[in-house]
């Protein structure tokens, strides 16, 4: 059986597997909760897990606990390739996460394996689906063009294929926040920008990364998330947790920005 491999296992978080399972263990539990929420969708930090680990726990946390449908997962294309999803199995070294074949082809957007070869921003999302969810499927979405135009119709897609499938879903953006500036600037812009995702109004949230420049590398995957979600039902979203690089280093003079916000 083809599957994709994991490409940054043993960089980005444990290869080995009771090790990593261990450390998951810590940030959810850290996180003070274990019965989850009701979030339709979230948007969690795609870095190195010892630095944003434990906020994309907080953002799994808010999440039904005992969720077994599909998981739409979209990320950002740090290579820059166009919008492709994915159809097989992808590896983690806790287990396969098995992929949703069925709603992927009603996504009717192509699939590209290659593509998503050395793509992290969906990767590092996975041992969380693994080890929270063990019953969930996954549908891993890689955005291209990030523009809210591109946003929109993305979204149509996923909510038609939803409406065809009649998929149980939750949806899943893959997004760090700005990167490399000092921590106080960077807490400042992130905020700003995330304060117009508190009613979903996303031309105000474009607006405000423009205005700050704020280099939040899957702002796309957030307006996808957030329309597809507000179509299901959901008002709002909420700030879970917010930090920086600098606070695991030390180093506040060039962090990058992770926060977790629940859609609901």
């Amino acid at each position: 059986m083809k599957v994709r491999t994991p490409a940054v296992a043993g960089m980005f978080y444990p290869g080995e597997p009771h090790h990593l399972e261990q450390l998951l263990e810590r940030f959810f539990f850290e996180t003070g909760t274990d019965a989850g929420g009701d979030a339709r969708a979230i948007i969690a930090p795609h870095a190195g897990y010892v630095y944003s680990g434990s906020v994309a726990a907080a953002a799994y946390s808010t999440l039904p606990r005992d969720f077994d449908g599909t998981f739409i997962l979209v990320g950002p294309s740090h290579a820059g390739y166009p919008t492709c999803a994915s159809s097989i199995p992808w590896e983690t070294p806790l287990g396969l996460v098995d992929v949703d074949e069925p709603f992927v082809r009603a996504l009717r957007i192509p699939t590209n394996e290659l593509y998503m070869r050395d793509e992290h921003a969906l990767e590092v999302q996975m041992p969380f689906i693994k080890y929270r969810f063990p019953r969930a499927l996954v549908a891993p979405v890689m955005m291209g063009l990030q523009d809210l135009g591109s946003a929109a119709a993305l979204g149509a897609r996923i909510e038609q294929a939803v409406e065809e499938t009649r998929r149980d879903v939750r949806l899943i953006a893959s997004s760090d926040f700005s990167h490399y500036v000092p921590a106080p600037l960077a807490r400042s812009q992130d905020l700003y920008a995330i304060e117009a995702l508190a009613d979903l109004d996303l031309e105000l949230f474009y607006e405000r990364i423009a205005e700050r420049h704020v280099s939040a590398c899957g702002y796309g995957p957030i307006a996808v998330v957030c329309t597809v979600a507000e179509g299901l039902g959901a008002h709002h979203a909420r700030l879970v947790r917010y930090a920086t690089s600098g606070d695991a280093t030390g180093d506040r003079a060039s962090v990058v920005g992770y926060a977790a916000l629940a859609v609901v």
